[in-house]
C-alpha cells in the first residue's frame, strides 16, 4: 500500500462535542460515513469504550490504511470499517437493525491523500492521468478522462458551471472540444494547459489558479458527489436514535447550500429535527494555523426529536 500520509481532521473537537454531547454520553453507537484517514472516529473511539462505531469508505487506500490503524490502535472490538460509498449505509444499516444512532458524522472534504497523490488524478500539481475516482477500483466508475472524451460541448460547459461556478466555462468547454480534437487529453497538466489560456491573459495569474474551479466540478461530476449527498439526507435521520444527533461538515457553497436547505425543511417541515447551529461552525483561528486547508469548513448540527 502506499503510505496514506497526515490528515488533519478538520473541526474534530467541535464535531466530538456535538456528537457526544460535550462528552456526557457514556455509551453510544455512532456512524462515520466518510472514515477517510481515521482521525474523527480514533478520537470518538478513545473517548469512551463503550463508544461503538461503524465506519464508511469506498476508497481503497483508505481502508487499507483504516485496518491497519483499527488494529494498531486496539479498537477492533470498537470500529467496524465498511468498503461501500456512504449511499450505501443506509439500507446496509436497515438490513442490520441499526436504526437508533446516537451520532452520525459526514466530513464531504476530499482527503489531503488524494490531493497529495499524483497518481489519483485530483491536483493539477503533478503530471498524472485524469482519474479522480474515490472508488479508483472501480471500473464502471467513468473517469475525469472519460467524461471530457465523450460528452459534448453543452455538456462539459454545463458541468463545469453547474459544480464549479466557473464564470468561463462556455470558453473552455470550447477550448476543450476542440483541443480534444487534435489528441486525447489524457492528463491534469493537458488540461490545466487548456484551462490556463481559457482564461483572459491579465487574470491567469490571480489568487486561485484558472483550473481550481473546473477541477472541482470534474471531481464533483465524477464521484457523483452532489446527487448522493441529497439522497443520503432524504433517508439518513431515520437512522438516528431520539436525541441523536447529524453532523456535517462542508466544503463549498453548493455542499453548504444542500446541507442548509434540507436541515430547514427536515426542521420546519418535517419537524422530525431541530437545528443546534443556525449558523454554521467555523474553525478557530489556532486551527486555521495549523491547517490552512481548513478555512472554508462549515460544520452544520441538527438533533433528532
Amino acid at each position: 500500500m502506499k503510505n496514506y500520509g497526515s490528515h488533519y481532521s478538520v473541526l474534530k473537537k467541535e464535531c466530538l462535542n456535538s456528537l457526544t454531547h460535550d462528552g456526557e454520553l457514556n455509551s453510544g453507537t455512532f456512524a462515520d460515513l466518510t472514515f477517510g484517514a481515521g482521525g474523527h472516529s480514533l478520537s470518538l473511539a478513545s473517548m469512551h469504550t463503550d463508544y461503538k462505531l461503524y465506519c464508511v469508505d469506498q476508497d481503497p487506500d483508505a481502508l487499507e490504511n483504516g485496518k491497519k490503524i483499527i488494529a494498531e490502535n486496539n479498537f477492533s472490538n470498537q470500529i467496524t470499517l465498511l468498503d461501500m460509498n456512504f449511499s450505501s449505509f443506509i439500507p446496509y444499516a436497515k438490513e442490520h437493525s441499526l436504526d437508533s444512532f446516537t451520532g452520525i458524522l459526514l466530513d464531504l472534504g476530499v482527503s489531503s491523500h488524494h490531493f497529495d497523490s499524483p497518481e489519483r488524478g485530483f491536483s493539477f500539481r503533478f503530471d498524472a492521468p485524469l482519474d479522480m475516482r474515490m472508488d479508483v477500483d472501480n471500473a464502471d466508475v467513468p473517469t475525469a478522462a472519460d467524461i471530457l472524451s465523450s460528452l459534448d460541448e453543452e455538456e462539459i460547459a454545463d458541468i463545469i458551471w453547474k459544480y464549479g461556478e466557473e464564470r468561463f466555462s462556455r470558453q473552455i468547454a470550447r477550448n476543450i472540444v476542440e483541443e480534444r480534437a487534435k489528441a486525447p487529453i489524457k492528463t491534469t497538466k493537458d488540461l490545466e494547459n487548456i484551462i490556463f489560456h481559457s482564461y483572459p491573459k491579465k487574470m491567469r495569474f490571480g489568487r486561485l489558479h484558472p483550473a481550481t474551479k473546473t477541477f472541482q466540478a470534474l471531481r464533483i461530476a465524477v464521484n457523483r458527489e452532489l446527487e448522493v449527498l441529497e439522497e443520503v439526507l432524504q433517508g439518513v435521520t431515520s437512522l438516528l436514535a431520539p436525541g441523536g444527533r447529524l453532523a456535517i461538515i462542508s466544503f463549498h457553497s453548493l455542499e453548504d447550500r444542500i446541507v442548509k436547505r434540507s436541515f430547514n425543511f427536515l426542521a420546519k417541515e418535517e419537524k422530525i429535527v431541530k437545528i443546534l447551529n443556525k449558523k454554521p461552525i467555523r474553525p478557530s483561528k489556532r486551527e486555521l494555523e495549523d491547517n490552512k486547508r481548513s478555512r472554508s469548513a462549515k460544520l452544520r448540527v441538527v438533533e433528532k426529536i
